[in-house]
């Protein structure tokens, strides 16, 4: 209800400025198109890169000093540590990287968004750069009409390059004409005072921008103007680093554990980064002299001192805050504590993790092996085996263990299926069609194979359950023979099985493809109609003709349960797409 009447407040006092003043309306407008350039970029990056960012984010995070680097460079690159957070959060979701990495990108990230100042210092308030907005979006707008998604991904770049460069232009006219009229210089203050209430003023104006790089434009365009001093330029731009610490916090209040984990790191990191600033601030002021002379910013160019200002803080900041990033770790861990989730539901499907196609194929395959290990338990118990039996047996001793395996385990599949599959796998469909959205081909082909594998589960399920009934029922019989040829059926399959989890614990993709060859060649047992041993046992009257018919039938189920359980595994435990096809084709 609060955030109802502040947004409304809000709106009203938008609406009041621009009516009142039409420098007002300009230095808005400005900020507007600037947000919507942010965006655009944000959005063109998530097509151009082609996973090349979320591929370089995963590999480059084992150790915190990386982490801090490829931070830094994924923001500077893609000007959106918005669009960086997204992408960390839903790694760490789908457990891609670790929460001390992630932690370190948000550190980095915070030093790479102040090459925004850099740019607008540099070139928003020293040239006309209205003039490359235009040709930017006319080529940008053509860019997006074509089909492949690397060119309208980078048209959306060079619309968003082209929006941001036009709300820089329109802010810096806002504030010339403005000055005319009115001198905000007027109202500098100076002391602890003016510290504070330009810190103040800095945090309320990226909390309502929602963008702490639209502040720091907003202010180096002022200050380039002679609108506001020097100095309290400084304080506002500590105070936008304090004020994105509130944006982010209020954020992940919607988001999983991970992402309020990161929020308060980065309130953490911010808030001691803004207190160093705010008690050194004159120390560091001088360092900018000092630092600016050595690399040739000019003595009145306060906008490009602003910039190594943002710069110099921050980076202050990671120096100081990195060393106890273990101990922050620790207490994260600690604050926001994974929630038990029903054995039923999903575990990795996240709504963040949608975002980015990378992670989201990670959780497909992360929540079909979960999905997996929920079938297993039921692909045992109806065949009245007990897994923990055929753990680490050797296969020459599986027979004589089924054998002994004669006590019925009693299972309702389709109770079982309700409770602790059905809901899993509508999950599992409605999560895999949802995150195709924005993906390649290649992307969406993994998509489709994890769902088919998926669907084979279930399968496996409906086969079982045709298959135990007879098994139960001819397990008790006095013919020999009969209860033989369902041993062999049952070891058959814990037997498959039994190779597919030596498949999962496989780290080389060749090797777990050899192994699913040997393992395809060996269910071509299970088929009895091939086997003339039936033949035999029915011309012998060794059978009776109804038994023969079960188990023919129940040796396809078996062999299409174990053809569909293959298949999963191929898709699971099989990395690199190529030797999948590979295999499927051989």
């Amino acid at each position: 209800m609060l955030n109802k009447y502040l947004f409304a407040s809000f709106i009203l006092l938008v609406a009041y400025l621009l009516f009142q003043s039409s420098d007002a309306k300009i230095i808005i407008s400005g900020i507007a198109i600037f947000l919507i350039g942010m965006v655009f970029m944000e959005d063109g990056f998530k097509l151009f890169s082609g996973g090349l960012l979320e591929k370089l984010l995963e590999k480059s995070t084992n150790t915190v000093p990386k982490a801090i680097g490829t931070g830094f460079i994924a923001t500077a690159i893609v000007q959106s540590s918005s669009l960086i957070s997204i992408i960390i959060i839903s790694f760490l979701s789908a457990e891609l990287i670790s929460l001390s990495g992630a932690i370190g990108v948000v550190f980095g990230s915070n030093i790479g968004t102040t090459t925004t100042a850099w740019l607008v210092s540099s070139f928003g308030v020293k040239i006309n750069i209205a003039q490359f907005a235009m040709p930017m979006l006319i080529f940008g707008v053509i860019f997006r009409f074509n089909s492949s998604k690397t060119y309208q991904g980078l048209g959306n770049i060079l619309v968003g390059l082209g929006f941001v460069f036009l709300g820089i232009a329109y802010m810096k006219e806002g504030f010339e004409t403005l000055k005319e009229g009115l001198d905000l210089t007027k109202y500098a203050m100076d002391g602890l005072a003016g510290v504070f209430v330009y810190i103040l003023l800095g945090a309320l104006a990226t909390i309502i921008i929602q963008s702490s790089s639209a502040t720091m434009a907003l202010i180096i365009t002022a200050l380039a103007s002679q609108q506001i001093l020097y100095f309290n330029a400084l304080e506002l731009a500590i105070g936008a680093n304090i004020g994105t610490t509130v944006t982010a916090v209020l954020g992940s209040l919607a988001s999983n554990e991970n992402g309020k984990r990161l929020a308060v790191a980065h309130f953490v990191f911010n808030m001691v980064t803004g207190f160093i600033a705010i008690v050194f601030i004159y120390q560091l002021a001088d360092m900018v002299e000092i630092l600016g002379h050595k690399i040739g910013i000019g003595e009145e160019d306060y906008a490009m001192k602003l910039a190594l200002f943002h710069t110099i803080f921050n980076v202050i900041g990671v120096l100081v805050v990195s060393p106890f990033i273990g101990p922050l770790v620790r207490y994260l861990k600690g604050l926001f504590k994974e929630e038990e989730r029903e054995v039923s539901r999903a575990r990795y499907l996240d709504n963040v993790v949608i975002e980015v196609p990378a992670a989201a194929i990670v959780a497909l395959k992360k929540e079909i092996t979960h999905l997996y290990d929920n079938a297993t338990e039921v692909l045992y118990h109806a065949l009245s085996l007990h897994r923990h039996k055929f753990i680490g047996i050797d296969d020459d001793n599986v027979s004589e263990v089924v054998e002994n395996s004669v006590k019925q385990i009693s299972t309702n599949i389709d109770e079982f299926y309700t409770r602790r599959i059905k809901s899993l796998y509508g999950d599992i469909i409605k999560y895999s069609t949802l995150s195709q959205k924005d993906m390649s081909e290649e992307d969406k082909n993994k998509v489709y194979a994890l769902k088919i594998a998926a669907r084979n589960i279930i399968e496996s399920i409906k086969d079982v359950k045709e298959l135990q009934k007879n098994s139960n029922h001819y397990l008790k019989s006095k013919n020999g023979e009969i209860r033989s040829l369902y041993n062999h059926l049952r070891a058959g399959i814990v037997k498959t099985l039994d190779g597919i989890h030596s498949i999962r614990e496989s780290s080389d993709d060749f090797d777990a493809l050899a192994k699913i060859t040997l393992l395809e060649e060996s269910i071509n047992a299970l088929d009895m109609i091939e086997n003339t041993k039936i033949d035999k046992l029915i011309r012998n009257d060794h059978i009776e003709t109804k038994m023969a018919t079960s188990i023919i039938n129940d040796s396809a189920y078996a062999y299409d349960m174990s053809k569909n359980l293959i298949h999963v595994a191929r898709a699971l435990w099989i990395e690199d797409i190529e030797i999948q096809k590979l295999g499927e084709e051989s």
